[in-house]
C-alpha cells in the first residue's frame, strides 16, 4: 500500500471530525461561557453556603483510638474578624481569598501566569471564584462529627483570625494562615493553611484540642465544588480538547468522571494513597489526602454543579487530649514536577491520554533539552531530529524502496500499457518486476506508521504542557501552544510536503497523482488550525525526511547507472 493511500485516509477522517465538531460549535446548541476574566463584571453571585455546598458529608468509617495526650495552649487570636469576613492571603505565585464562613478558598489568581499574553494589564488566571453562578469554584474543607445539627467545625461553622491579610514576608520561605474556631464548650480548633515560597501546594492543618468532659469522633474532609463548563470541542479551538471536569486517582488508576454519566455521577468508593482533582486546560485543583489513611471518595452532581470530595476515617479526640489532621491542597499550573511532589502520580492530570507511555518520556525530553537552549521552538526542532536519527535506519530502508520504485516507474508504466487489458498479466508482471529490482510497494507504510503516534504524542505534549503555555520561539511566533497567527508555518509546511510528494514516485494513475498533489493544500487548511509548535515539528520533520529520500535517491541512481554500466 502506498503511504500517501494511509494519509489520505487519515485526512479524510480528521476532517470528517472537524466537521462533526465544527456543526456541535456552530448549530443551534450554543458555547458554554469561557473563563471569567478578573476583574469582569458578575452578575448575580450565588451564595457558597446554597445548593451541593449546604451538604455535609458522613463519616463512613474509624480510625483506631487516639491515647490521651497533654492539651496545648492554643494561639492568641487579637483583632479577630467576624464570621463573613474575608482573608486575602499573598505568595510569590498566588493571590487567595479565604473566607472566614466556612474558611473556604473562595478566589485564587495565579500570578504568574496572564489569561492573554498580549494583555497589558497581565490579568492572571483565576481558578476559585465566586463571582458568578457560571463561574462558581471553590475549595472547602473541614472536621466533621457525623451528627446533622451539631456545633462542629465544618465548612458551615464561622472562622476567627487575627488579620485581614497575610503576605509571604520579604525573606521568608513559608507563611502560615491560622483560623480559630470554638464550640465554647471546650472544644477547640486551629486551622492553618501553609504557603511556601514558589510552591502551588498548600498544607492544610488542623489542631483539635477537648477541653470538655467527653471524648469527641471527628473525621476531617476536603470537597471542590464547581459549575461545569462543559467538554465542547471545536476545530477552532484546540484548548477545548483538553479534559475539563472532575477527576480521582484510586492508588493506582487515574480516572475521568463524566457528570453526566449515571455511574460517574454515583461515585462513592473507599480509596488509600491517592486525590481527588478539578481538571482545566493547563490548570488544576486538587486534594490529596494523608498518606495510609482510607478516605472514601465521593461526586455529588447538581444539574451543571459537581462536589467532588474524599471524607477520612474517624478519630477519637479523649477528654483532656488534642489530635491532629492533615491534608494537601495544590492550586495552579500543572508543572509536573510541582505535581509530583504534591501527590502520589498527580503529574497525570498533565493529561496525555493513551499515549501517556509516549508523552511523558518526550517531554521529558524537552524539558532536559530546554534547560539548555532555553527556547522550546529550537527544543522542539532539535527533538525533531533526534527523533528522526533514532528511525533513520527503517526510514532508510522505505527510502531506498521508494527510490528503487521511482526509478522504476518507467518499466512499471510500459508494464501497464502493455497489459492494459488483463489486470491479472499485468499485477504478475508488476510481482515480478518487483522481486527482480527487490522492492517492497508497502515499504514506505511502516516509516508513516511508526510517525503516527509520535506526531499524535507531540499534539498532546504541546496541547497540555503548560510549559509550552504562551512559550515564544521567535519572531512572529510568541505562542507555542497557539496557532500561527499569520499561518507562514503550516504555508512553509506544505510548501514542504509538496517537494516531498515530488521526490517521491508518483502514482501510476493519473486521477490520483492530482489527488495526491493537491493533499499539501489541503493539509496546510487544517494545520492552519494547530498548535504552531505542532506545525513546527511536522515542518521540521518533513524538511529532515525531504534531504534523507534526496540523499537516498541519489544514491539509488548512481547504483542503477553504475549497474547499467556494468
Amino acid at each position: 500500500m502506498n503511504p500517501r493511500i494511509l494519509l489520505w485516509m487519515a485526512l479524510l477522517f480528521l476532517a470528517w471530525l472537524n466537521f462533526d465538531a465544527w456543526m456541535k460549535d456552530y448549530g443551534p446548541a450554543a458555547r458554554p461561557a469561557a473563563e471569567a476574566p478578573v476583574g469582569a463584571a458578575a452578575g448575580p453571585a450565588g451564595s457558597p453556603q446554597d445548593g451541593l455546598a449546604a451538604e455535609l458529608p458522613t463519616i463512613t468509617g474509624d480510625a483506631p483510638a487516639v491515647t490521651a495526650a497533654e492539651p496545648a495552649a492554643s494561639d492568641t487570636i487579637a483583632g479577630a474578624i467576624d464570621g463573613a469576613g474575608k482573608v486575602r492571603i499573598v505568595t510569590d505565585v498566588l493571590d487567595l481569598e479565604l473566607s472566614l464562613a466556612g474558611g473556604e478558598l473562595i478566589r485564587a489568581d495565579i500570578l504568574q501566569y496572564p489569561q492573554h499574553k498580549d494583555d497589558p494589564k497581565k490579568t492572571p488566571v483565576r481558578l476559585f471564584n465566586v463571582d458568578a453562578p457560571a463561574t462558581q469554584f471553590l475549595f472547602q474543607s473541614g472536621l466533621t462529627t457525623g451528627e446533622p445539627g451539631r456545633n462542629e467545625p465544618n465548612h458551615k461553622a464561622n472562622f476567627t483570625v487575627r488579620a485581614a491579610e497575610f503576605r509571604l514576608p520579604e525573606g521568608s520561605d513559608t507563611l502560615e494562615v491560622p483560623l480559630a474556631w470554638s464550640d465554647g464548650a471546650g472544644l477547640s480548633v486551629t486551622k492553618t493553611f501553609t504557603f511556601r515560597r514558589g510552591s502551588y501546594q498548600a498544607g492544610i492543618g488542623y489542631r483539635v484540642e477537648n477541653a470538655g468532659a467527653e471524648p469527641v469522633k471527628l473525621a476531617s474532609y476536603v470537597q471542590l465544588l464547581r459549575h461545569s463548563l462543559g467538554n465542547q470541542r471545536s476545530m477552532w479551538d484546540p484548548e477545548t480538547y483538553a479534559f475539563r471536569g472532575p477527576a480521582y486517582f484510586d492508588g493506582e488508576k487515574y480516572q475521568k468522571l463524566d457528570i453526566e454519566d449515571e455511574d460517574d455521577a454515583a461515585l462513592s468508593r473507599p480509596v488509600t494513597g491517592g486525590w481527588i482533582a478539578a481538571m482545566q486546560h493547563h490548570f488544576v485543583a486538587a486534594a490529596v489526602p494523608v498518606a495510609g489513611q482510607a478516605y472514601q471518595f465521593e461526586l455529588r452532581v447538581e444539574d451543571l454543579d459537581y462536589l467532588l470530595r474524599g471524607i477520612g476515617p474517624a478519630h477519637t479526640v479523649p477528654a483532656g487530649g488534642r489530635l491532629e489532621f492533615s491534608e494537601t491542597l495544590f492550586v495552579g499550573p500543572k508543572l509536573q514536577e510541582q505535581l509530583k511532589a504534591a501527590g502520589p502520580r498527580l503529574e497525570l492530570t498533565a493529561d496525555y491520554g493513551m499515549l501517556t507511555i509516549l508523552a511523558q518520556p518526550l517531554f521529558w525530553l524537552l524539558s532536559k533539552i530546554y534547560e539548555f537552549v532555553g527556547n522550546w521552538g529550537w527544543t522542539i526542532i532539535i527533538v525533531t531530529f533526534l527523533i528522526k536519527l533514532v528511525f533513520y535506519k527503517l526510514a532508510e530502508t522505505s527510502g531506498r524502496s521508494m527510490a528503487k520504485m521511482k526509478t522504476a516507474a518507467p518499466r512499471l508504466k510500459a508494464i501497464q500499457e502493455r497489459h492494459k487489458d488483463n489486470r491479472k498479466e499485468q499485477a504478475r508482471a508488476m510481482m515480478e518486476l518487483y522481486k527482480r529490482e527487490k522492492i517492497n510497494p508497502v515499504a514506505g507504510c511502516l516509516p508513516v506508521l511508526v510517525q503516527i503516534p509520535f506526531f499524535l504524542a507531540f499534539y498532546w505534549v504541546l496541547l497540555e504542557s503548560v510549559e509550552m503555555r504562551q512559550a515564544p520561539f521567535m519572531g512572529w511566533i510568541q505562542d507555542l501552544s497557539a496557532r500561527d497567527p499569520f499561518f507562514i508555518l503550516p504555508i512553509l509546511m506544505g510548501g514542504a510536503m509538496y517537494l516531498q510528494f515530488k521526490l517521491n514516485p508518483a502514482p501510476p494513475d493519473p486521477v490520483q497523482a492530482k489527488v495526491f498533489a493537491f493533499m499539501p493544500v489541503v493539509m496546510t487548511f487544517m494545520f492552519m488550525w494547530f498548535p504552531s509548535g505542532l506545525v513546527l515539528y511536522w515542518l521540521t520533520n518533513t524538511v529532515l525526511s525531504i534531504a534523507q529520500q534526496w540523499r537516498i535517491n541519489r544514491v539509488v541512481e548512481a547504483e542503477a547507472r553504475k549497474q547499467r554500466g556494468g
